[in-house]
């Protein structure tokens, strides 16, 4: 008999970056922060992937975790009936590594000036999915 296994929930430090630098205020699983207003600089979603199931087990990004699921709408609650605006694998095909960030630049349908939230679930090679991230702001 299989057991189930839920992934934790998923303690993503979401940032959303509008330059290159670093992104300040860590933090355990709490929106880290919003993008400069009016900033036509692309913004690039940050997140930190789980690393333990909902019993404790230990959990490896790298091998168990098949996507990421990227939440975008206008309100901050995301909720199961969500349908996510975009899918990214698990591994960056070209180096091997875990995905860690996504450019919102790549998403045409944002339109300027208006505020988004975005969260961002894992789902593993068995079809469970965490839990949404705490949502982030940004606007374009």
């Amino acid at each position: 008999m299989s057991r189930t296994v839920r992934l934790a929930t998923f303690g993503a430090l979401l940032c959303i970056l509008a330059t290159a630098t670093g992104c300040g205020g860590g933090g355990g699983g709490t929106a880290a922060g919003s993008s400069t207003p009016g900033s036509s600089a692309p913004k690039t979603l940050h997140w930190t992937p789980p690393t333990a199931y909902s019993d404790g087990s230990a959990l490896d990004p790298a091998t168990e975790i098949d996507s990421f699921e990227i939440y975008v709408k206008n309100t901050p609650a995301f909720t199961n009936g969500d349908a996510p605006t975009v899918q990214v694998g698990a591994l960056d095909p070209g180096t091997g590594q875990v995905v860690t960030s996504f450019s919102l630049g790549n998403l045409n349908s944002l339109s300027p000036g208006v505020t988004y939230f975005v969260s961002v679930r894992a789902t593993a090679k068995n079809g469970e999915k965490s839990s949404f991230s705490a949502s982030a702001s940004f606007s374009l």
